[in-house]
Formats: structure tokens, C-alpha cells, sequence
């Protein structure tokens, strides 16, 4: 999938489960927010990075801070597509936006954004993201130019 700047995009294909309803059969609120979760870890694998192997060499990825606004309800058995790009690459943070999109009629329910922390895990202080995964999501494109300091 290219984005409108010629970028390879990443989205996330999922089914909203009973599990991830209420009683109403309508998504829950902070389900979305694991949908996103999921994109992001699957965004990595995508460029080549398991989070199962970055913990073991002592790289963690933290939510620092999200902000998510809803436009309309998932419901049980919608297939639903989830972006993950990166907008913003420091040097011990990365800011994504995402949104979440019911595959049929291509209708955006959630959107967010979400600044991810890289710390060690051993103190859970931030550490510099390594150079092979920045060099990874700079291949990429869609991530904006460091600011200083960070």
C-alpha cells in the first residue's frame, strides 16, 4: 500500500472479536487502543524487529503519552485495518500516528496519535533507539526530522 507522498504505508488487518465488545456488540473504547498496539509491534516485526528480541538485548518500548479520538463504533465480525507511521523519529522516541479503519466502505473509526519511549530494560531510562532500527524507519520514510535534545 503507497501513501499519497509514494511511501510504502503499513496497516494492520484484524477482526473484531466478542471478546472486544460490549453487550452491545459494539467495540469497547480502550480496545482500539490495543488494535493500535498491536499495529505498532507488528510494524516493527514488518521492518524486521521482534519485541521478544529487543527485550533480550535490553530494549524496551513504553507508551509515554496517547491521544486517541473516536468517530464511529467497530462492531462484532468487522474486518478492520490499522496504520502505524511513523511521524516523528528522536533520538530515544518515536511519535506515530495511527488510525483505525473498517475495511468495508473504508470508514475511519478511530484515530491517534502515541509518542513510544525506548528504554532500557534494566532502569527503564531512556536509551538512544539503535542505529539499524532508525536506519530501518528511515528507509521507510514517513518519519519527520529529529528534534534536538531528544
Amino acid at each position: 500500500m503507497r501513501a499519497q507522498n509514494g511511501v510504502e504505508s503499513f496497516a494492520h488487518r484484524c477482526r473484531v472479536y466478542y471478546e472486544d465488545t460490549d453487550a452491545g456488540g459494539i467495540v469497547y473504547y480502550v480496545n482500539y487502543l490495543k488494535f493500535m498496539e498491536r499495529a505498532r509491534t507488528e510494524r516493527l516485526r514488518d521492518l524486521g524487529f521482534a519485541q521478544s528480541t529487543l527485550a533480550g538485548e535490553g530494549l524496551l518500548f513504553v507508551v509515554h503519552s496517547a491521544e486517541a479520538r473516536y468517530h464511529a463504533p467497530a462492531r462484532l465480525d468487522d474486518e478492520l485495518l490499522v496504520s502505524a507511521e511513523v511521524m516523528e523519529l528522536n533520538r530515544a522516541s518515536l511519535r506515530f500516528r495511527q488510525q483505525v479503519r473498517r475495511v468495508a466502505g473504508d470508514v475511519l473509526l478511530c484515530e491517534g496519535q502515541f509518542l513510544v519511549a525506548c528504554v532500557g530494560a534494566d532502569n527503564l531510562k531512556p536509551r538512544a533507539i539503535p542505529q539499524a532500527l532508525r536506519a530501518a524507519f528511515a528507509g521507510q520514510g514517513g518519519a519527520g526530522t529529529s528534534r534536538a535534545g531528544e
